[in-house]
């Protein structure tokens, strides 16, 4: 065994399975992932149907969100807005479906669907999660952000591929 393939081993022993063993995921840091939720969200879509009886909102076709340095995109977004006195106007939590990619800095993840929930300042991906980070690539089930911290959980069935200096 040559010291790279032993120094990759030791990271992914080190690092991976007591993540995975203790919280049945396994935990990254997304550095890039961090930013401040209460900054404006914009979006941007083909159509919009707005239900004043329930007080949501629904992009269709090509959207486009943006809040920061963060953007996700998907086929489908609702819009749920928060209900009470002070809270005119204000997003309570975005569903995306259909193809939903995020993507903030060099990090960039994709899954079928998403729930960005503004108040908890998370973001949880569900259906096929592909996350990649630089070159190395994770899959799992389900991806969960906290956006505060800069840490996400991945759970279900997590694949990791690193790669190695081939040097």
């Amino acid at each position: 065994m040559n010291k790279t393939t032993a120094a990759v081993l030791a990271i992914f022993l080190t690092v991976f399975i007591p993540a995975s063993l203790a919280a049945q995921g396994t935990q990254v840091a997304f550095g890039a992932f961090s930013h401040d939720p209460t900054l404006p969200v914009e979006i941007t879509a083909d159509a919009l149907r707005v239900n004043q009886a329930d007080g949501s909102a629904e992009f269709r076709g090509n959207v486009e969100i943006g809040q920061g340095e963060m953007r996700m995109s998907a086929e489908l977004v609702r819009v749920e807005y928060a209900t009470g006195e002070d809270a005119t106007g204000q997003i309570s939590r975005l569903i995306a479906s259909g193809g939903v990619t995020l993507v903030s800095g060099a990090e960039a993840a994709e899954a079928q669907s998403a729930v960005y929930s503004i108040d908890d300042a998370t973001i949880t991906m569900t259906g096929g999660v592909l996350l990649t980070q630089g070159q190395n690539a994770l899959s799992a089930d389900r991806l969960i952000v906290d956006l505060r911290s800069g840490t996400g959980r991945l759970e279900g069935r997590v694949k990791t591929i690193l790669q190695t200096d081939s040097k």
